[in-house]
């Protein structure tokens, strides 16, 4: 049984429109609930680590810090099937094909439980191991396995709704994959204070909290894709393995995979380069990290929500060779996240301090974070602009340069930097080393969509002319 076609989406828009609507009114269809929905994220990760940092104390923010590369490399996993479904889905959607489109979202649904049984296991019997590796030392070692076993845990529920999400955004419903993302949202933050405060469940509550919303949410998006009135949903045909698909899917899927394997790696890095660099404030160190990358992911978080609300437009547009609204859309794009990367360096530059006793009171951590901030920051309006770069050759089925491009920021560059600069200037090297690589990474950007653009261009054009 195939899907029946349809065009008719809850967002009161057809597919079509991708393809005739005007870029802004399609950006802002798209990625305004996009956005929100990221923004909401961000500010319950702000709000988590804030309840741990004060509920739980200083030793409790550098263990949840710990575990920001064991986290990217769950993600990984995820967003492997999860962003590549979503792309080859628009593209299906561009070329009219919603058969092919529908046979996506039960080939990402069984890839998503196979990666999340397979991460789930491996995880939770080496958990002590991975940690120690990231940089766990006996004071922080406890809380961040407490928060990781929960998390990991619940992997089967939160990569079914991340890779489900995705495609319900990509395919026409990015109104409710916003309302999806609100859920899990409130749902933890009401969660969140209750376990921690109210049952004193400590670092382990913060978890809980995050695994109910996902449940919530993950509900959610199982009933879209069984309802009739969804264009694109589960079929028969669907949940037979396609090898095609999976290759298509793995292939684009790759750009994020890496870019979520490489953060985790470089975090390992400045974990280990703090810790040698602070000494006897090594771990307080880590904490200031901590607090500097929640900042720099809320922002990060708004762009990624703008380059998820254009992935449709530009997919679509892609597939049906309609480069004007390509360039147009990435042009845009590219403004949007400079103007958010450009007030995330004003605040941080201004108000270093008062964004860090958000989430702490120990004033050697806010002494370590303030310069930071500053060096971290430096260039932070160019990483807007790189963002939506690499992720644009993504959404066109370009998967090879996003990666590359990817790699250059969060590894080639990064990584020989610190190595270098921090035993000479020390915690400030570490700073200094992610900020001089995201100008050469953007440097690089520039001139790759300058030069790719102009092939792409001719190429298209006399394929549809």
């Amino acid at each position: 049984m195939s899907a029946t076609p349809s065009t008719t989406t809850n967002a009161g828009a057809s597919t079509a429109d991708l393809g005739t609507k005007t870029i802004g009114e399609l950006l802002l269809r798209y990625s305004l609930p996009a956005i929100i929905a990221s923004l909401a994220t961000s500010l319950y990760n702000i709000v988590d680590s804030m309840f741990i940092g004060r509920g739980v104390g200083a030793m409790a923010i550098t263990g949840l810090a710990i575990t920001f590369p064991l986290m990217n490399l769950v993600v990984a996993f995820c967003v492997l099937v999860a962003v590549g479904g979503a792309t080859i889905s628009s593209i299906f959607l561009g070329q009219r094909d919603t058969a092919k489109a529908s046979d996506v979202v039960g080939n990402v649904t069984i890839l998503c439980i196979i990666h999340a049984l397979v991460i789930m296991s491996l995880t939770l019997t080496f958990i002590d191991e991975i940690l120690t590796f990231f940089g766990a030392t006996p004071e922080t070692i406890s809380y961040a396995r407490e928060f990781m076993y929960i998390i990991v845990a619940a992997t089967p529920i939160t990569y079914v709704f991340l890779g489900l999400n995705n495609l319900m955004r990509a395919t026409g419903y990015p109104r409710k994959a916003m309302v999806s993302a609100l859920l899990s949202v409130l749902v933890n933050v009401i969660a969140a204070p209750i376990f921690i405060f109210v049952l004193d469940w400590g670092i382990a509550g913060a978890a809980s909290a995050t695994v109910c919303g996902q449940s919530v949410a993950f509900v959610w998006v199982l009933f879209h894709f069984c309802s009739r009135k969804s264009s694109i949903r589960f079929t028969r045909h669907g949940w037979r393995l396609s090898w095609r698909l999976i290759r298509k899917i793995y292939a684009i899927g790759l750009s994020p995979f890496l870019m979520n394997c490489c953060a985790c790696l470089v975090v390992v890095f400045i974990n280990k380069a703090l810790l040698d660099s602070a000494g006897a404030d090594g771990n307080l160190a880590v904490g200031a990290y901590g607090i500097i990358n929640r900042t720099s992911m809320f922002f990060v978080m708004i762009i990624f929500g703008i380059t998820q609300g254009m992935q449709p437009i530009l997919g679509y547009n892609f597939g049906a060779g309609n480069w004007l609204r390509v360039k147009a859309t990435l042009m845009r794009g590219i403004w949007l996240a400079t103007g958010v990367a450009t007030v995330g360096f004003i605040l941080t530059e201004v108000l270093p301090d008062t964004i860090s006793r958000l989430f702490t009171i120990d004033e050697g951590m806010i002494a370590i974070a303030r310069d930071g901030f500053r060096i971290f920051f430096m260039f932070y309006p160019l990483v807007g602009a790189q963002i939506v770069i690499q992720n644009y050759f993504q959404s066109i089925g370009k998967p090879q340069l996003s990666i590359f491009l990817s790699l250059t920021r969060q590894l080639i560059f990064l990584v020989p930097l610190l190595l270098i600069l921090p035993k000479r200037y020390g915690v400030d090297g570490v700073w200094t080393s992610m900020c001089t690589s995201d100008f050469i990474a953007f440097t690089l950007a520039l001139a790759t969509v300058l030069i790719m653009n102009r092939r792409l261009s001719k190429s298209l054009t006399a394929k549809h002319s």
